[in-house]
Formats: structure tokens, C-alpha cells, sequence
């Protein structure tokens, strides 16, 4: 399904006809690019484009954003079926791709420029997330729902709470000043109003601690669940951006009080710390996955 949200809350879709699409795409291109008959003629170039591709796009404090596209930086050094992987399921994550839609071998290969070689090495990965069921050529959706991302988070937690009361008993001196200076990155990407590389030192600051917990089972765990985590990170950081600045640093200050937390080499007051941060990442899931 189709639908584009705008700030005021213009929404379409196909069922609703020709000529309610295109009502709604003129008072989108109205509202986006003014009035003057270039901008109308190229603007609803665009729109008509975004109509045929499907893609859901949301306007957002006077500018459009696409959600549907895995941000080009994230993708270097992959494979190409993991490159393939990487744009099914944010797309799979939007709701761009619905669950029980058939995913042909060919026609994913034919979309990406690839052989079906990588496009089978993506739907690995896909059904190993449980994103997908292989099939004869191809593959069935299953989607995403919001008790998938709850269940997902579920497990996110108790790792997180653990690495971080694990790594609390450790000399954390390298490990902070490494998580100050992403969290400085973070503000920096705020500046220029960069969502893809706010989400990206997001994931790392997370990474860092996983990794510096040096427990093997917990990393294959985190791993197992760390691409679907950073895809759903990129679509909550988007709805965060959305909103106002104050959202953006409530964020920010999330992630400043888990190192005062892990400075404090307190258990307790680290396990406080990490109860209130997913409650938080719960209530921003809710506000952008569960509306999906």
C-alpha cells in the first residue's frame, strides 16, 4: 500500500482513486514548493514518480524525506547480496513490502542489476532474521509487526543490561572517553540535520559496549539481531528528527547518562538507567513502527 504523510496530514492511496491522488499530490506540491508553474510541473514530475515506485515518504518540518533508501554509506564494503539484504528489509521495516507479498528471484534480481547468486544470499539473510520465508525462485513476506520490534527490543535489553553490568567491573577509562567522543559526533550530526549519521553513532556507541563486555555468546547473540536493530534504528531516528529539538536532545541525553552510569560503577543505578532507556525507545517504536 501506498501512503504518503505530510505535515498536515495529507494521506492517499491507490484505492481511493486517479483523481483523489491527484488532489492530494496538487496540495502536497502547493504546500511543499509553492505556486509558481515550474515548480508545480517539476514537482508533480516528482510526485508521480513516487506514485508509480510505491515509495512512502514523509514530509517533515518543510522537507521531504525518503525512508525507503538504505543510506549509501551503510552499504560500503558489503557483498553484494548483503548490499541486496540491506534495502529489502528497510523496506520490509517501512511496510514499503507487505507481508504475504512474493518476492521472485528474478524480478529482485532484475530490480538490484544482479544475478540471482546474491539476490539468494540476501534471502539467506532475510529468513535467518525471520523477515522471510524461502520458497521455490523466490520468497514469501512476513513482515515486521510491532510485536516482532517488541520482541526484538525484548532481547535487545537483557543484552544491553547485561554488557553493561559486565563491563561496569571492568576499567572503563578507554572505553568512556570512546563513548563521549561518538556521543560528540551525535551532536554534530544533529547540526547538520543528518539522520543517517545520527543512527549510524547511534548503533556504535552500542557496538562499543557489546564489544568491550568481551563475552563471545552475548556478541554472536547481538550480532544475530544487529542488522534488523539498525534498520529500525534508522526509521525511529527519522520520526525522532521529525519532532523538535527538544526530542533530538532527549535522545542525545539517553545515551550521556549510560556513561555516567557506567562511570559510577553503580549496578543498580545502571540497571535504572537501561530500564529507562528502552522504556523511551518503546514509546518512540510506537510512535513510528506501530503507525507504519
Amino acid at each position: 500500500m501506498k501512503t504518503l504523510n505530510v505535515k498536515e496530514r495529507f494521506t492517499c492511496e491507490p484505492e481511493q482513486g486517479t483523481m483523489t491522488m491527484l488532489y492530494t499530490s496538487v496540495r502536497i506540491i502547493h504546500f511543499t514548493f509553492g505556486s509558481s508553474l515550474i515548480a508545480v510541473v517539476s514537482a508533480f514530475f516528482i510526485f508521480s514518480r513516487i506514485w508509480q515506485s510505491g515509495v512512502k515518504i514523509k514530509l517533515m518540518n518543510g522537507s521531504v524525506h525518503v525512508i525507503d533508501q538504505y543510506p549509501a554509506a551503510w552499504l560500503r564494503g558489503l557483498s553484494r547480496g548483503e548490499e541486496i539484504a540491506c534495502e529489502i528489509r528497510l523496506r520490509i521495516v517501512t511496510g514499503a513490502i507487505a507481508p504475504g507479498e512474493v518476492l521472485s528471484e528474478n524480478r529482485i534480481a532484475g530490480d538490484y542489476g544482479s544475478s540471482r547468486s546474491p539476490v539468494r544470499d540476501a534471502f539467506k539473510l532475510l529468513a535467518g532474521e525471520g523477515l522471510i520465508r524461502p520458497e521455490r525462485m523466490g520468497a514469501v513476506v512476513l513482515g515486521l509487526g510491532l510485536q516482532d520490534v517488541e520482541e526484538l527490543y525484548d532481547v535487545r535489553h537483557l543484552i544491553e543490561r547485561f554488557v553493561q553490568l559486565r563491563v561496569s567491573r571492568f576499567e572503563t577509562g578507554a572505553l568512556l572517553k570512546r563513548l563521549r567522543h561518538i556521543v560528540d559526533k551525535m551532536e554534530l550530526a544533529v547540526r547538520h540535520r543528518d539522520i543517517a549519521e545520527f543512527a549510524w553513532h547511534d548503533m556504535s556507541f552500542h557496538d562499543a559496549i557489546v564489544a568491550e563486555a568481551r563475552h563471545a555468546r552475548m556478541l554472536h547473540l547481538w550480532k544475530s539481531i544487529r542488522n534488523v536493530v539498525m534498520t529500525v534504528m534508522l526509521v525511529t531516528t527519522e520520526d525522532v528528527f521529525a519532532r523538535t529539538d527538544e526530542a533530538i536532545e532527549a535522545v542525545v541525553n539517553k545515551h550521556r547518562l549510560i556513561i555516567h552510569a557506567l562511570e559510577s560503577k553503580d549496578g543498580s543505578r545502571i540497571e535504572e538507567v537501561v530500564r529507562g532507556y528502552f522504556a523511551d525507545s518503546l514509546a518512540t517504536l510506537y510512535r513510528s513502527i506501530g503507525r507504519s
